[in-house]
């Protein structure tokens, strides 16, 4: 999936958060947005995402023009194609490891449903084995970051966003998140990663450095 953003620019309140931001991020690789605390990471990413309008420019998806997009046709393309890994890990910690990933139960809630191989294989792939039915809450740091990647990797997302996937992991944690988002490319996924971290940087294909643009924007 070809994720597009063509001279977008996203002012709130008056202060310019993104100005002009163009770039393309391909299937199969990594991208990282990067550049100093404030300069609007966070935000684009957003934008890519579909989480937030740009206040000018535009955001293609496979050469689509989303700028007309109604919320149910941008629900439609997180359910069907993005997924999203964000720095509070997104987890629900009073539901199961299990849940967590398929996002699914049954009728009275008794059981989690649905593709249990690929359930098995996104745990697998994540290290988080036999750990189904352990509530979230149990989890470390690490793990809750890695279940937000096993939830991509069992819906077989075309696109993933993540923010600042590495900025409370040890080292070991670290390099290992790494590898799934390399993991995730491999496969064909676009992956498109907000991070200050060299390491991450370093891991992904392309860059796309964001400078901090002036405070306000004048009339």
């Amino acid at each position: 999936m070809k994720i597009e953003a063509e001279a977008v620019s996203v002012v709130i309140d008056g202060r310019q958060i993104v100005q002009q931001a163009s770039l393309v991020c391909e299937g199969g690789t990594m991208t990282a947005l990067v550049g100093p605390s404030g300069c609007g990471k966070t935000t684009l990413l957003h934008c890519l995402g579909l989480l937030q309008q740009p206040s000018s420019g535009r955001v293609l998806v496979d050469g689509v023009d989303t700028t007309g997009w109604k919320a149910g046709q941008r629900r439609r393309f997180w359910k069907d194609s993005g997924a999203f890994v964000l720095q509070d890990y997104g987890v629900m910690e009073e539901e199961s490891v299990a849940f967590n990933v398929v996002m699914k139960a049954s009728v009275f809630g008794s059981k989690v449903v649905g593709d249990q191989a690929a359930l098995a294989e996104a745990l697998e792939l994540t290290g988080l084995t036999g750990r189904d039915n352990e509530l979230a809450a149990h989890l470390s740091g690490g793990e809750k970051q890695r279940l937000s990647i096993a939830r991509a990797i069992y819906k077989n997302a075309k696109a993933v966003f993540v923010d600042e996937p590495t900025a409370s992991l040890d080292e070991g944690n670290r390099t290992r998140v790494i590898d799934l988002f390399r993991n995730l490319a491999t496969r064909g996924c676009t992956v498109i990663v907000a991070t200050h971290d060299d390491e991450m940087m370093a891991a992904c294909d392309t860059r796309h450095s964001l400078t901090r643009p002036a405070e306000l924007v004048t009339n």
